[in-house]
């Protein structure tokens, strides 16, 4: 009796809990570089996490090149309206951050692997603000999907602030939460800065800090991987090439 119930419960819960996390598009999308489905259901090998580093066109950019990476996806999170569209997040008056949703697989790159990105593309002290975008919408955040992901997120930001500090930076304002629903963005958004026709633009303001070791971290890429990514350029991400980086780079 006890199983007959927990099979019948088992597909309610999964759909509500997918439907937490995150809102489908209308209908399936495929990623412009990497053509899998924006939607796809997890496998047991991926895991997603949602990052804010400012304009989300660049951002999308610097994470679907990793080697290991399944998919990315622009949208909005942490806000109060439910599915909100673009005008109404660049009022400000929704409370949304534009994010990316990143789905990888655990067997390729690590999270480790993805918060180095997240914390050297940008710059995390700015507050609601990045480089010449201002707005709570383009705030530097982190919605993790599990509790190991937030600890793991917590301890990379007190390791980054440390070295932060010994470089003359001030106090880190990404804000950190779990369980935060997303909404994905228009499609015109996805990969924007793939399409041709495409403006050209990025608003991150790396602050040239390495992050370093940190409790929990298990770095999977081979360093010759973050050469693809010179933060000593201006607009780095904008110059590099929309393919995907080779692991074996």
């Amino acid at each position: 009796m006890i199983k007959k119930i927990s099979e019948y419960l088992t597909p309610i819960i999964d759909k509500l809990y997918y439907k937490k996390y995150s809102e489908k598009p209308r209908k399936k999308v495929l990623h412009t570089i990497l053509k899998n489905d924006l939607t796809a259901k997890l496998k047991d090998n991926e895991q997603e996490i949602l990052f804010g580093c400012g304009c989300f066109w660049g951002a999308e950019k610097g994470f679907w090149r990793l080697p290991g990476v399944i998919t990315t996806a622009v949208g909005y999170a942490g806000g109060e309206k439910e599915s909100p569209n673009y005008r109404e997040v660049c009022s400000g008056q929704t409370g949304h951050a534009e994010v990316v949703r990143v789905v990888w697989n655990n067997n390729e790159i690590d999270l480790s692997d993805l918060l180095k990105l997240f914390w050297e593309c940008h710059d995390p002290t700015q507050g609601n603000r990045q480089g010449n975008d201002s707005g709570s919408q383009y705030r530097s955040a982190i919605y993790t999907t599990s509790k190991e992901q937030l600890t793991k997120a917590i301890d990379s930001k007190n390791s980054y602030q440390e070295e932060l500090n010994n470089n003359g930076f001030g106090k880190i304002t990404t804000e950190i939460e779990n369980n935060i629903k997303f909404y994905f963005a228009e499609e015109y958004h996805q990969q924007y800065l793939a399409k041709p026709g495409s403006r050209p633009y990025c608003s991150a303001m790396p602050t040239k800090v390495t992050l370093k070791y940190f409790n929990g971290a298990n770095f999977k890429l081979k360093e010759k991987i973050w050469s693809n990514y010179n933060w000593d350029i201006s607009h780095c991400i904008l110059r590099g090439e929309n393919t995907p980086i080779e692991s074996n780079s």
